[in-house]
């Protein structure tokens, strides 16, 4: 293990609400009912890319607040006290990776968090304080079990809330590994974890969000863990992701739990093919040339045969267009030809009588 920092104990043994009370919960607790909703696989490895996309509606919820993207990523803002917004995926892993690339937010008090947890709350964390330049730290709980908070670590990172860090969590059910930037730094093997018991090891979804864990109604050792109390005036406070990779390393529709044991053994695979990895990877719609290149040669001279006759009405109608134009101009000119030369005709009798005194006005008239 790389240098890294325990929560002293006596501090953290006090630490309620659960750090991460923003992004952890569960609306159906297998350990108290074999009737919950089966969990849909990922069965796949997958990147997205904010850099260029968005999450898509077909694998991630928004549960709370609201994202903006921007040419560094998607950003996750606390504008206004009780913002918090957080993203979970549709997906679950059961044994994977994940690998987020985020710039934590700045602020005292504010807390940007990478969460994967299950629905009988066996969870993985990374928590990023924003008042802390210099270290991030990584934690687990097996089951919600909160008697004790002393399986917290800091690990040294250089400015958070300033770059982006790669943010790695591997999970199998023999240990659990933290990675960043690509450096190991810190594995936790099933056994360590009160002999198997608070080792998360069931399928777990994945929720990024921020929140102000510094906020003046929380717990006060929640407030000190956090930094302080947060300065809402002091904001915006934002986190940045420009990418999410992610890792089912079980195939198969969906898990489902077997029994109330909360054991990995107990889990079932449904076979077949996952229906969020179907949609994320659909290949994009076909651009025209490819479409085209898909034809059959008969297709492609029918195709052909006609565009030409359609040109050749269209060249057509064009002639008979110009030939009725013409016509109309030779008629419109021949009027015209007429006009002038009536008007000429009586300009010339009239300069005829003028020469002639045809016009001069006689005396009677006077």
């Amino acid at each position: 293990m790389s240098p890294a920092l325990l929560i002293p104990a006596l501090s953290i043994l006090t630490l309620l609400p659960r750090l991460a009370s923003a992004q952890t919960f569960t609306s159906c607790n297998p350990l108290n009912t074999t009737t919950c909703p089966s969990n849909p696989a990922l069965s796949t490895n997958h990147t997205f890319d904010l850099l260029t996309s968005s999450f898509p509606d077909s694998a991630w919820n928004t549960t709370a607040g609201t994202l903006t993207y921007r040419p560094t990523g998607a950003d996750f803002t606390i504008a206004t006290r009780g913002d918090t917004p957080t993203i979970q995926s549709k997906f679950y892993l059961f044994g994977g990776e994940c690998e987020v690339w985020l710039r934590a937010a700045l602020g005292q008090g504010v807390v940007s968090s990478i969460v994967l947890q299950s629905d009988d709350l066996d969870e993985v964390d990374w928590e990023l304080v924003g008042g802390n330049n210099t270290h991030v730290q990584s934690n687990y709980f097996g089951k919600g079990n909160t008697t004790s908070y002393d399986r917290a670590v800091w690990h040294p990172v250089a400015d958070p809330q300033k770059d982006f860090h790669n943010y790695t969590t591997r999970w199998t059910h023999e240990q659990l590994e933290w990675f960043i930037d690509g450096a190991p730094i810190r594995t936790l093997k099933y056994a360590e974890a009160n002999g198997g018991k608070n080792f998360p090891q069931t399928p777990m979804n994945v929720r990024i969000g921020v929140w102000a864990a510094g906020d003046k109604d929380n717990n006060k050792y929640t407030v000190e863990w956090a930094g302080g109390v947060t300065d809402y005036d002091k904001g915006p406070y934002t986190m940045s992701v420009s990418s999410v990779r992610v890792r089912d390393f079980s195939s198969g529709k969906e898990y489902s739990y077997g029994d109330t044991s909360g054991s990995w053994e107990s889990i079932k695979i449904a076979p077949g093919n996952s229906t969020i990895s179907n949609e994320l990877n659909k290949p994009p719609p076909m651009t025209a040339s490819q479409r085209w290149n898909q034809l059959s040669p008969g297709a492609k001279a029918g195709v052909g045969g006609a565009v030409g006759t359609s040109c050749a009405v269209m060249i057509l109608l064009a002639a008979v267009y110009c030939v009725r134009q013409r016509r109309a101009g030779r008629r419109e000119r021949a009027l015209a030809d007429g006009q002038f030369e009536s008007e000429t005709r009586e300009l010339m009798e009239y300069r005829a009588k003028m020469s002639k005194g045809g016009f001069a006005v006689s005396s009677r008239e006077i």
